[in-house]
């Protein structure tokens, strides 16, 4: 009795540490720093006090910090990146050659010393004790003096040296439109550490993956220039420039510089921007959130005029998401003209902002909606991109056709047509493949943002658009604040609606299969159905009857345990083993289409009709 005793007991204490083990758990970090800015050499310099707590199972004896500034450099990793794949971001290069002979040239690669960036740690110290480190390119490895426990918290203090780059990509001074200072990824930022590891990797250009945690930032700048950040400004009287309360008087400043003081709580990144010529809107919203638009006050007069257009269609925007993701969890929310593009941040965005009124309304709505499935719910962007890209891109496009009326029947109708084309090109990857590792620029671009818009919208053919809806309402609720991986969407549809997805998920992630099915009727009634493609998929087919009746039916595949709701007639499963399927309808048959919703990523469609489509000469 009493071995029996001891081995049970054994065996319950291996089951709860395997159950502690396999719990989840992410790391949290506090920052605190003081910034001094110098608008005439374009450097700062930093003080940072990072608190830092070990929630994983793991002794960690060595930790990474991110020093983004340095990618901006003659000879870094982003810049021999440019020099050598076949398709380089245009933003980032010149046009150096003839029409004969077109040549691009780095940009970074031409950079001069007073133009480069740079992150330069002085000193670091754990717990007051100094510490060892060396930079590699933009990656800050430091061995600790002792490693840090599971479920201890340390202090790291540093004194850093940055200077800002030219604007070249997300980050800089000096933009194109004239904007004095981008500040993305401007900070020694600590490496994201989960159940995977360290994610060290150096700055490509691509995405981030960031700790959750809580920032605290003082920033001294010249008193002329306007700031837009993320979080909330502590001390919006004392600085004013728009952000002081109706009615108060601010004070003019004596010295050269304000100080201002921004909190974030709870969000992976921090953000700000300045210039002197900033003009500040704000506009409050019925959700609570406060609405700030920072934009250049000397642009021509039609941009004017389109931004503050653009004021109540991003309130509309808020909206949207709010009822169709989830609540946006901060009280304000800052769509800053800065960058070269449009790019997501906490609380904030980046924009370009000498835009017509569409392409303005267009880009906001993108990059707020990174604002659930970025900055909330924080997939690993990184290893992930079609789920953080492609998710917005879905939900954004409807959004915006639905706040500029445009009324589209499919509004991802386009990221289907750019995944035609990226399959036609033969140069697609999987939806695995690392950001940063992509053989083309183009083909990241589609397989992120197009091919991983495609996942949700062809998920509406397979479970249903109700059942599309209410899956990401509850991937977010499920999921928000946790960065969720590729199984977390899964399993959240798989709830909502019942049926098994695993076959999907492997097949349109992590492989290059692609679907083509076609149709064809014999006999007058017998139709017959073929997989050309190696994805299967359900099928919807509409079939017309010489009688000028109609008749819809529905074929599920048995690897999906299930079956939407449908008003379809439900044939038997085909199993994907099965290249062909058929069966015999009570009438002749004049016509039969696959997928008259065009929601299923087909890519022929001219063999979805019988009689075949005859080709326009």
């Amino acid at each position: 009795m009493m071995i029996k005793y001891c081995f049970l007991a054994v065996f319950m204490f291996s089951l709860g540490m395997h159950a502690q083990n396999n719990s989840y758990w992410q790391q949290h970090v506090s920052y605190e720093m003081d910034i001094d800015m110098d608008v005439k050499s374009h450097q700062f310099i930093g003080k940072q006090k990072l608190t830092y707590t070990n929630n994983s199972p793991d002794r960690l004896t060595k930790v990474f910090y991110h020093l983004y500034f340095n990618a901006f450099q003659p000879n870094s990793e982003m810049d021999i990146r440019l020099q050598t794949i076949k398709d380089p971001d245009s933003r980032m290069t010149n046009n150096v050659g003839t029409k004969e002979k077109p040549i691009t040239q780095s940009r970074i690669s031409i950079l001069k010393p007073d133009e480069i960036g740079f992150m330069k740690v002085n000193s670091l110290e754990k717990d007051g004790v100094s510490l060892e480190y060396k930079v590699q390119g933009t990656v800050l490895e430091v061995e600790l003096d002792k490693p840090i426990k599971a479920g201890e918290t340390v202090v790291f203090t540093m004194d850093f040296l940055g200077q800002v780059p030219l604007q070249i990509r997300r980050s800089g001074r000096d933009s194109k439109e004239g904007v004095a200072y981008s500040m993305a990824q401007w900070y020694p930022k600590m490496a994201e550490y989960d159940f995977e590891g360290w994610h060290a990797d150096a700055y490509i250009a691509r995405e981030f993956h960031g700790v959750w945690g809580d920032f605290d930032v003082k920033l001294h700048i010249d008193k002329k220039y306007t700031v837009g950040a993320s979080g909330y400004l502590q001390n919006a009287n004392e600085v004013g420039h728009g952000y002081e309360d109706e009615g108060v008087k601010v004070k003019k400043s004596k010295s050269k510089k304000l100080t201002w003081h921004f909190k974030a709580p709870n969000v992976h990144d921090f953000t700000w921007a300045a210039d002197p010529k900033f003009k500040h809107d704000i506009l409050e919203t019925t959700s609570g959130t406060k609405l700030h638009f920072i934009y250049k006050k000397n642009m021509k007069k039609k941009y004017l005029k389109n931004w503050k257009e653009l004021q109540p269609k991003t309130a509309a925007l808020l909206s949207y998401y709010n009822e169709h993701i989830g609540a946006y969890p901060y009280k304000q929310y800052s769509v800053i003209q800065g960058g070269d593009g449009g790019m997501e941040y906490a609380m904030s965005t980046l924009i370009t902002g000498e835009r017509e009124f569409g392409s303005l309304v267009g880009v906001v709505a993108h990059e707020m909606a990174h604002s659930w499935f970025q900055f909330v719910l924080a997939t690993n962007e990184q290893k992930y991109p079609w789920m953080d890209e492609g998710f917005t891109t879905y939900i954004s496009n409807i959004a915006e056709d639905l706040v500029l009326e445009g009324k589209a029947e499919n509004p991802n109708e386009g990221s289907y047509s750019s995944y035609y084309n990226l399959v036609n090109y033969k140069i697609q990857e999987p939806l695995t493949t690392h950001a940063d590792c992509f053989k083309f620029n183009y083909a990241y671009g589609v397989s992120s943002y197009s091919k991983g818009a495609l996942f949700l919208s062809q998920l509406e053919y397979i479970i249903g658009k109700e059942n599309v809806a209410e899956s990401l309402k509850k991937y977010y609720a499920d999921f928000k604040f946790k960065h969720p991986v590729p199984n977390d969407i899964k399993r959240s549809a798989e709830k909502i609606s019942g049926i098994s997805l695993e076959w999907y998920l492997n097949h349109w992630t992590q492989t290059t299969n692609t679907i083509d099915y076609s149709v064809s009727v014999t006999n007058g009634n017998e139709v017959l159905l073929e997989r050309l493609g190696r994805m299967p998929m359900p099928i919807d087919l509409k079939v017309s009857y010489a009688d000028g009746s109609v008749e819809e039916f529905y074929i599920p595949l048995v690897a999906m345990r299930g079956e939407k709701a449908t008003s379809a007639k439900l044939l038997p499963d085909w199993s994907w083993v099965l290249p062909n399927y058929s069966f015999v309808t009570t009438k002749d048959v004049v016509k039969a289409e696959i997928d008259v919703s065009k929601r299923m990523a087909d890519i022929d469609e001219k063999n979805n009709v019988w009689p075949a489509i005859k080709e326009e000469k």
